[in-house]
């Protein structure tokens, strides 16, 4: 097991990654409880595939469960499903030194998450990302919250998990679509701050992808090292924890347009918003050509969504997905911030880009489609 410490002073956690932490999430999770019983909120889909192990688990250590399976999908990362979970929480007579444990994917982790943020001014909860996305990525930096029909992630808190538990034995259940989604979140560390880390992708992303199990470990623990570096340095999104979002805000704006379903995945829209950031640098002359071109060819070799084009059915003209993006929570003074980049592992944030050079850029990939 790698653990990987994420140091904020009286709210500081670890990250503990490795086989088999389902199967010993009692033992992990019993110093934390004041008395001995937690409540768990899952998907039907995560439910059957994890929920008696972690039951069996935590009934070993003598610890009680009470357990909902919320609809899977992330039609169900809004306001109706949250105020259900929040409700039944408040049913399940949780308490404020209760833990509230969130088993599954980025919706889960994140509706969840913000359900313990506000239910009694703030309850603890421990992570168990069960997909690629949640274990590199959403289940760390206390990031919670859910969609609204005004776009992405506008309503939530930060909120810090008291500790993530990534069992990186769940990984062997996702599909090859589910996996690969998660994928685009791994490239974008290397993309944002480590070429090192990126070189290693594209020599090991297949091995990655086949299921060789030390590769799977060294992706993610390096990926939860790179997040809880700037986590610790910049917890609530004031400077450079901006970086994270490499390609989103392209990537929230194409998950609106698509209704936020199955025809776009978020770590499918990560990967094509990182092509296109890379294009956007390169148009405006902060990357040479091989950039944009390497990472294109990297998420193509790994049989990944690349281009607009490969994003089934319709999708909006350039200026309608330019006001998509004018919703995005990354809007400072009503300017739209982009983090783009000088190179390979070479990101940084800019709030002075162009409109008219993105919408050309938005133009062009439709017209390829």
């Amino acid at each position: 097991m790698n653990i990987v410490p994420v140091k904020l002073g009286a709210r500081s956690y670890e990250v503990r990654i490795g086989e088999g932490l389902i199967d010993r999430a009692g033992a992990e999770i019993a110093p934390l409880l004041r008395r001995k019983r937690v409540a768990v909120v899952t998907d039907e889909t995560v439910a059957a595939l994890h929920l008696p192990r972690l039951e069996a688990a935590l009934a070993a250590e003598g610890i009680a469960v009470q357990a909902l399976a919320l609809p899977p999908g992330e039609g169900t990362k809004g306001w109706a499903q949250f105020a259900r979970c929040v409700e039944w929480l408040l049913e399940a007579k949780v308490e404020r030194k209760d833990v509230v444990v969130a088993l599954g994917g980025g919706v889960i982790g994140d509706l969840v998450g913000f359900a313990a943020a506000v239910l009694r001014r703030g309850v603890r909860f421990v992570q168990i990302p069960t997909t690629l996305l949640a274990q590199v990525d959403s289940s760390v930096g206390g990031k919670t919250g859910i969609n609204t029909a005004q776009g992405k992630n506008l309503v939530g808190a930060f909120h810090q998990p008291s500790l993530v538990l990534a069992d990186i034995g769940a990984l062997g259940t996702l599909t090859a679509r589910d996996f690969l989604a998660g994928y685009g979140e791994v490239v974008k560390y290397g993309l944002l701050g480590d070429p090192l880390f990126f070189e290693w992708l594209e020599v090991e992303g297949p091995a990655l992808a086949a299921g060789d199990v030390q590769a799977r470990l060294k992706a993610v623990t390096r990926s939860v090292e790179m997040k809880a570096g700037i986590v610790e340095r910049d917890e609530t999104e004031e400077g450079e924890r901006a970086l994270l979002n490499l390609g989103h805000t392209f990537c929230h704006a194409l998950e609106k347009a698509t209704g936020f379903g199955d025809r776009l995945l978020h770590g499918e829209g990560v990967a094509v918003g990182c092509a296109l950031a890379f294009e956007l640098s390169q148009r405006l002359g902060l990357c040479a050509q091989e950039a944009p071109s390497r990472v294109r060819a990297h998420l193509r070799a790994m049989g990944m969504k690349v281009d607009l084009a490969d994003i089934p059915g319709d999708l909006p003209g350039a200026e309608a997905l330019m006001a998509l993006m004018a919703q995005d929570k990354k809007v400072v003074d009503g300017k739209l911030r982009f983090i783009l980049a000088r190179g390979i592992g070479q990101a940084f944030v800019a709030d002075d880009v162009p409109g008219d050079v993105v919408t050309a850029l938005l133009r062009d990939a439709l017209a390829s489609r």
